[in-house]
Formats: structure tokens, C-alpha cells, sequence
């Protein structure tokens, strides 16, 4: 078996290129989540951000604001799950065709 030190350095390169534009493709990655019954509509991209955040007048009890509160939390914390689930396969799928190009025993290809 033989080992090529330029082709291994050619595809480290091309490995950081594809890391770096994975991250911005993390920030276009966005999931909505819509909790009690669509009371509360949030959305993320994968890079962590919250998007925005759509709170229907009926949400808005004055008597019991931590309902409220719990129901922003719950949605913020489903996209944000969500979009980062959507960019965690795309990575995955990308080490995937990372490894088995590389030719090494054991990691693909």
C-alpha cells in the first residue's frame, strides 16, 4: 500500500474548505417550531440563531405570564434542536464522503 503525502495535504485543504462552508451553510439551515397549538412560532437557522419569534394574542394571559415564558422557552429550544439536528446530518453525511475518499482502511471507501 502506498501513501501520498500531497494527495492526504490536497484533501485536508479540500476538508477545510468544505468545513468552512458547511458553517455558512449552517446559517441558511432553518427550522420553525409551533408549540401550544400554534400559539408560539419559532425559528432558527443551524448556527445557533433565533430567527424570530411569532406570539398569537391568545398566548398573552396577563394572570399567568410563566405560561407564556414556558411556551418561548419550549419553542426556541425545538428549533433550535431542530435546525442543529438538520446541520448535524449534513456533517455526517459529509465525513462520510470525506473518510471514504481518503482510501484509508477501516473509514470508508
Amino acid at each position: 500500500m502506498s501513501f501520498d503525502m500531497n494527495k492526504l495535504m490536497e484533501q485536508a485543504a479540500a476538508m477545510q474548505a468544505q468545513v468552512q462552508q458547511m458553517q455558512e451553510d449552517a446559517k441558511n439551515e432553518t427550522a420553525e417550531a409551533s408549540v401550544g397549538g400554534g400559539m408560539v412560532k419559532v425559528t432558527a437557522n443551524g448556527a445557533g440563531e433565533v430567527l424570530s419569534i411569532a406570539i398569537s394574542p391568545d398566548a398573552i394571559d396577563p394572570s399567568d405570564p410563566e405560561a407564556l415564558g414556558d411556551l418561548i422557552l419550549a419553542g426556541v429550544n425545538e428549533a433550535l434542536r431542530s435546525a442543529n439536528a438538520k446541520v448535524e446530518a449534513k456533517a455526517q453525511q459529509m465525513q462520510a464522503d470525506l473518510l471514504g475518499g481518503l482510501g484509508l482502511p477501516g473509514l470508508g471507501g
